[in-house]
């Protein structure tokens, strides 16, 4: 497998309709007309995984009184995603994509660096998507430790 194509700002956003940690779906055309951040990580209740929706949790007020919605995308089945959400109070959607097929399509899956090792998964992303369904920012490779606080800055939040 090789690398993923990138998204860069301007493409349309990959549409999608996905399962919720609460077993309903959720499309992408559902939220036209607001901003959305949309943010790919490996696994659920894992400590960075966990650190990184605590802190979009954490800043939800604020990314909603600007206009954001948030939603979170994982391979993890929605009944894994439901006691994540139940653990750590998450209070945003998280949508299942057990088959990649979503993340591939946002370059958020494939091969990437992991301990010095080359391995296939899905790749920390954060995707601003603005009103009208247009990539605004494509990040890759992120960290999930001070990610959220940087995306505030990058957004003019702070």
């Amino acid at each position: 497998m090789t690398a993923p194509s990138k998204l860069t700002p301007g493409d349309s956003a990959p549409e999608f309709t996905l399962t919720t940690d609460r077993g309903e779906p959720l499309s992408l055309k559902e939220l036209r007309g607001r901003k959305v951040v949309l943010y790919a990580y490996p696994r659920a209740m894992t400590p960075g995984c966990t650190k990184q929706a605590c802190d979009f949790r954490d800043s939800l007020a604020s990314l909603q009184a600007a206009g954001y919605e948030v939603v979170g995308i994982s391979p993890d089945r929605p009944e894994t995603l439901a006691k994540f959400r139940e653990r750590d109070a998450i209070t945003f959607p998280l949508v299942s994509d057990p088959d990649h097929e979503v993340l591939s399509a946002y370059g958020a899956y494939g091969e990437k660096q992991s301990y010095g090792r080359t391995v296939t998964g899905v790749i920390r992303s954060t995707f601003v998507i603005d009103a009208a369904g247009r990539i605004e920012r494509a990040l890759y490779n992120v960290k999930a430790t001070g990610h959220v606080a940087k995306l505030r800055r990058e957004l003019g939040l702070d």
